[in-house]
């Protein structure tokens, strides 16, 4: 068993998407996909990281033809048992050799990224998930940010004088984590970088929680009218540039051209 997988037997994935940080990103990241999938009734959407099955069973329960491929047991274990019609396999990233070209009408790689380390690891997964797109179609691909991390693990939690000390971050506070810290975090230059190799289109890149993980207390201090008006200012906002970078997840919305 991987370290990975050891951590996700332990991390409650499907609980953090029910509380209220988790709540803002699920909610944004539902508005994004709708926007792609448009008024169509059925679309063919392929999950990738799948985790537990939040996005893949509730966009099945929708109608949609939805094919969901995860790295670990325990969380494919727990997506089978919902009894959706989603067709989940375990797989890498890296790797869809079970999946042929051209296939799916919106592929999302939600949370890949956010353990595969340097940026060659990174490019094959988005190289793997736009050879199985459809061409015309929509790849939504989700990051963990440099700056929430040097925020809460940094400061927040008093680590920082540590990882610099063990040189852990640049001298401009970009993380150099290592494998065995499980979280690789970018900036968006580094999302940049990644999207122009793999020549796919940006439609927008957005802020999926802004500083909803950064708000945890507050949020869950708030009464559910503050709350519903903290979303709408975060749908409002999410798309500003100048928050992009601050928000603990982020995520590319690209095309694959015809």
């Amino acid at each position: 068993m991987t370290e990975l997988e050891k951590y996700y037997n332990k991390f409650n994935e499907e609980k953090r998407l029910t509380r209220r940080h988790g709540q803002v990103e699920f909610i944004t990241s539902m508005k994004y996909i709708h926007e792609c999938i448009g008024d169509r009734k059925c679309v063919k959407i392929l999950d990738i990281g799948a985790g537990t099955g939040r996005y893949s069973v509730a966009l099945a329960e929708e109608g949609h033809d939805v094919t969901a491929v995860e790295l670990v047991k325990y969380n494919l274990g727990i997506l089978k048992s919902k009894n959706s019609t989603v067709k989940a396999m375990q797989g890498n990233a890296m790797k869809l050799s079970k999946l042929q070209d051209d296939t799916f009408d919106i592929t999302l790689l939600f949370g890949p990224m956010y353990h595969l380390f340097g940026f060659e690891d990174k490019l094959k997964a988005m190289n793997e998930a736009k050879r199985v797109t459809k061409p015309g179609g929509k790849i939504l691909v989700a990051y963990c940010m440099n700056e929430y991390s040097i925020l809460t693990y940094g400061f927040k939690q008093n680590h920082i004088k540590e990882v610099v000390k063990a040189g852990k971050v640049t001298k401009d506070f970009h993380c150099l984590p290592e494998k065995e810290d499980l979280y690789d975090y970018v900036r968006v230059e580094d999302i940049d970088k990644i999207r122009k190799a793999a020549d796919l289109d940006r439609i927008k890149l957005i802020s999926a929680d802004g500083q909803a993980d950064l708000m945890r207390p507050v949020l869950n201090a708030m009464d559910e009218e503050t709350f519903n008006l903290f979303v709408e200012y975060h749908l409002a906002t999410c798309e500003r540039q100048e928050l992009v970078g601050a928000g603990a997840h982020t995520v590319d919305i690209l095309e694959k051209r015809l």
